[in-house]
């Protein structure tokens, strides 16, 4: 697995002894661990390659070093739990990489170069080719040591990395080494008190993950490098009716033998739903103007909308029969007295107040037979393509403040629910767990703490929902949101892209378990790791590194399993028509590896002409619809935390108690929670996106019975 080559999270500075052979590396490191009472990591490449030329007599090869990297790293992380202070390397994969480069044509294994770019340190120490050459068994090309630093500093300099040059005597390194490394604790490292730590443990939080926390606030957001944007025929597939009724028939041969469940993402309050009522409220004085002369003087089209669309509301029923019992004389209001009275009935705090209420559970849709709540609705629906053998799971992922009251709801409706679905429901529920919490800090970089001297730690929104689903134990999980939800009659219709999602889904993965098995049961010839490469790219739009080809065989056939065996997801594009969403690009991330990626307007720099540009060509938006696949080749669940893109959080300015706050939110969790996932996008129709974000959605024909 690629994560033996990945570090591990850590509360310590990182330092790097980086050059050429006979150096002064090592004894270096040797005189800084002394010197700040800490430990090094020594170069696993010398113990492997001395080991090698005892036994082989032979020299290191192109195929040592994906080991070399394994065991680096293995140190690495190992030593890194010893310390809180400083931990100094005497080496790190970058320096693998450059070896890899300068000895073997230019080349290096995919898998080593990415997480020798991936990898992090706070510093660097370039040492310079001033110190004697030493000769010992397997160091060589003496003649090459300026060639070979110029490659190192080049490294370096093009990857971006903080580095400072080491000249001179053994104590001149030294004591410069010690002035950087001084300076680095002195500025960097936040303390906490015993207190601080106290909380980060009962928050369900380590030091390890506040102060990654702490170093994405402090380093900023960083915005996706767009490509181009995924249009029909370069990222997204556009299927005829026969190909889409092919992908149905699949999914239905199958429904009955796998387990699915359907995923809701319902934690969202109401609140902004009933936004402009509160303005509404706030500035409307039916004493003095009409209701018209207001109209007019704002221009408020959503009231406009709001008033002559009020019977078809699904809200009305509900607020006429309670308006009277908080105004006697509502009859005898007048009009405009009347929707005054009508509007506070629904957002008063004394009255109705439905917009502290979870929108799941809000008056949606009006039926002969009563008003229906999106939560049931999404039942229903469930019935249509997420069932199995009379048979439908449910997860709803809930705020625990409205734990009693979705569960009454579920009591009240569900054996209604199921004898007319002719389905058995299993719904449960989750929250967003406590240790995705992120911390605050000020404009200043330093700790926030509330007028008791204690922590600030917010919820960091819908991307800390890839740990509740990765705790579902489902070969198929349908994604749709809460709000998203329409009435039975249409529902019907939407289902059938859900299906056919789901089928194409089906079909690619089937083949990937395919190969990998193939690939266990080994023998597999060049033809065949070509055809891999292939299906790769043409059918799970995955780019092949162009190195690929220079590989050895068994580089090729490791590569080809670790972009095989990963979650998939296919997610529904629909065509752009001036409806909100997150859009689908062909992106670049800092490795240099090109993926297909849902990136949202907020992670594109659009002060950048070119950017901006990719962005006017976009034809497609994803309405949050998604049929994933979380289970891998051996019917094992993936641990999906470990292809969340951490950079891709979202870093946020907000008022605490009149102080200005950095906070940070988690990656999306259909953007970068799910970024290193294989993904396919097929367009969808637009009747398959309804979102509610205003009551006035609710007006909609989506959302109103025939």
């Amino acid at each position: 697995m690629e994560k033996k080559y990945k570090q591990e999270p850590s509360n310590c500075i990182k330092v790097v002894l980086f050059g050429p052979e006979s150096t002064g590396k090592t004894t270096l490191s040797c005189q800084l661990a002394r010197h700040y009472n800490s430990i090094w990591v020594p170069e696993y490449a010398r113990e492997y390659l001395q080991a090698k030329w005892n036994n082989e007599r032979k020299t290191c090869e192109s195929d040592d070093l994906l080991p070399i990297a394994k065991g680096q790293m293995k140190l690495e992380n190992k030593s890194a739990k010893k310390t809180d202070t400083v931990l100094i390397c005497d080496t790190d994969l970058l320096e693998t990489k450059v070896y890899s480069e300068a000895y073997y044509i230019g080349s290096c294994d995919p898998i080593l170069e990415k997480y020798a770019l991936e990898n992090t340190y706070d510093l660097y120490f370039l040492t310079y080719i001033d110190t004697p050459w030493e000769a010992d068994d397997l160091r060589d090309k003496p003649e090459e040591r300026e060639q070979m630093f110029k490659a190192f500093e080049t490294a370096l300099i093009e990857n971006k990395r903080p580095y400072v040059l080491l000249k001179g005597s053994k104590k001149e390194r030294l004591d410069l080494a010690i002035k950087h490394i001084d300076a680095l604790i002195k500025n960097e490292k936040i303390m906490f008190t015993e207190k601080d730590l106290q909380q980060i443990q009962e928050n369900g939080l380590t030091i390890e993950k506040v102060n990654a926390q702490i170093d994405l606030i402090k380093t900023g957001m960083s915005y996706s490098n767009l490509i181009a944007a995924a249009t029909i025929g370069e990222g997204i597939l556009k299927l005829s009716e026969q190909e889409e009724q092919e992908f149905i028939n699949h999914y239905e041969a199958k429904r009955d033998t796998i387990n699915i469940v359907k995923f809701v993402p319902a934690s969202g309050a109401a609140t902004r739903m009933f936004k402009f009522l509160f303005q509404f409220i706030n500035t409307y004085n039916v004493n003095e103007e009409s209701l018209d002369a207001y109209l007019k003087k704002h221009n408020n089209k959503d009231i406009k909308v709001f008033v002559d669309g009020l019977k078809k509301s699904p809200f009305y029923e509900v607020v006429i029969n309670k308006v009277q019992q908080f105004v006697p004389n509502y009859d005898a209001l007048s009009d405009d007295e009347k929707l005054v009275e009508f509007v506070k009935t629904i957002i008063d705090k004394n009255r109705l107040n439905l917009s502290a209420n979870p929108k799941g559970l809000l008056p949606f849709h009006q039926y002969k037979d009563g008003v229906y709540t999106p939560f049931k609705e999404h039942l229903f629906e469930a019935a249509f393509y997420a069932s199995s053998n009379q048979k439908a799971n449910l997860h709803f992922t809930i705020s625990d403040t409205h734990t009693d009251e979705f569960k009454n709801e579920l009591n009240t409706i569900q054996l209604d629910v199921e004898a007319e679905a002719n389905i058995k429901f299993n719904v449960s529920f989750s929250y967003q767990n406590k240790s995705t919490d992120t911390i605050a800090i000020t404009l200043k970089d330093e700790l926030y703490r509330d007028e008791n001297g204690k922590l600030l730690f917010r919820p960091s929104g819908h991307g800390a929902l890839i740990e509740n689903l990765n705790t579902l134990d489902s070969d198929i999980v349908f994604i749709k949101n809460i709000d998203n939800i329409v009435v039975s009659n249409i529902s019907n219709k939407v289902s059938r892209y859900k299906k056919m999602m789901a089928g194409i889904l089906l079909e690619i993965q089937e083949q990937a378990f395919n190969y990998l098995h193939q690939i266990d049961n080994g023998n597999l010839n060049e033809n065949d790791l070509n055809e891999i490469a292939q299906f790769l790219s043409n059918r799970m739009n995955v780019v092949i590194a162009d190195a690929f080809q220079n590989n050895s065989k068994e580089n090729k056939i490791e590569y080809l399993k670790e972009k095989l065996d990963r979650p998939i997801r296919v997610c529904g594009m629909v065509k752009n028509e001036g409806e909100p969403g997150g859009g689908p690009f062909c992106v670049k991330d800092e490795n240099g590896n090109t993926s297909l990626q849902i990136i949202e307007f907020a992670q594109i720099d659009i002060d950048n002409k070119n950017q901006a540009e990719i962005t006017t060509n976009a034809t497609h938006f994803n309405p949050t619809d998604l049929v994933c696949g979380i289970k891998n080749y051996k019917d094992e669940a993936f641990n999906l935390e470990e292809y969340v893109d951490h950079k891709a959080a979202f870093i946020t300015l907000k008022s605490q108690n009149g102080t200005v706050i950095k906070a940070l939110e988690l990656p999306g969790l259909w953007n970068g929670s799910m970024a290193d996932w294989n993904s396919i996008f097929v367009e969808i129709p637009l009747i398959t996106f309804n979102p509610v974000k205003t009551v006035n959605d609710l007006l909609k024909p989506a959302h109103q019975v025939e």
